[in-house]
């Protein structure tokens, strides 16, 4: 993608990343599920960036998709809180400033802390000891990967959260991950041994079936995460 180009709304979709020619024709495949799939990663991968209108015309080329599959996506990220409309009725990624975070952080605090509480003896222990591989892999890689600390974080996280038996508990968890995961960590790579750390030792209370170390270890990661970024906007 040229310099030019770069101005435009959708420049940080990366048209290369996300046209997968021929996969829209596929019999039975699910148009509308394609362009949620995608815009998703776009999303997450910050290749469209909080505040930044959605072209629709350019992104259903990219995509390969045309406006109705990618209308009816929007509209299910719109749902989730991914997406917003604009004052002109264009979709833009939802931009989630450090209040917001802080505040969505410590509401997570105090949901996840007792979701870990209620999920002792309930998460199986092949998905502990997954969780803990996918850690070591993740610590031993030679070269930092955004998109493999992600995927630690939320198997994590989701593994108390599913576990802890109450499904409202849960959504209400995954709902507050959509916001926070839109703020813009500075230095994310600066988080991959204290959150590596901090996983493990929630791991580690999850397996004690100590439901007290649980909900500690739990408060511990989140509050981490708050200095964290508190400390990363002010230096």
């Amino acid at each position: 993608m040229d310099s030019a180009r770069k101005g435009d709304a959708v420049e940080e979709t990366d048209e290369r990343a996300v046209q997968e020619p021929g996969l829209a024709a596929k019999p039975g495949y699910n148009l509308s599920n394609l362009a949620y799939n995608s815009i998703s990663e776009l999303i997450r991968t910050r290749r469209l960036k909080g505040g930044v209108p959605i072209v629709e015309a350019k992104l259903a080329e990219g995509l390969g998709l045309s406006r109705t599959p990618l209308r009816e996506a929007l509209q299910r990220l719109e749902g989730e809180g991914l997406v917003v409309k604009a004052a002109n009725r264009s979709f833009m990624v939802r931009s989630v400033d450090l209040a917001e975070y802080l505040q969505s952080l410590k509401v997570r605090e105090i949901l996840e802390a007792e979701a870990a509480g209620m999920a002792i003896d309930r998460v199986p222990p092949g998905s502990i000891a997954a969780a803990r591989r996918e850690i070591a892999e993740l610590m031993a890689a030679t070269t930092y990967h955004t998109d493999a600390h992600w995927r630690s974080d939320d198997r994590v996280h989701r593994l108390y959260a599913e576990a802890c038996g109450n499904a409202v508990l849960a959504q209400m968890i995954a709902s507050l991950r959509v916001t926070t995961r839109l703020f813009e960590i500075a230095r994310l790579s600066d988080r991959l041994e204290p959150d590596s750390a901090e996983h493990l030792e929630i791991l580690a209370a999850l397996e004690s079936g100590d439901a007290r170390r649980a909900r500690r270890a739990v408060q511990a990661h989140l509050r981490s995460l708050t200095r964290f970024a508190v400390a990363s906007v002010t230096s």
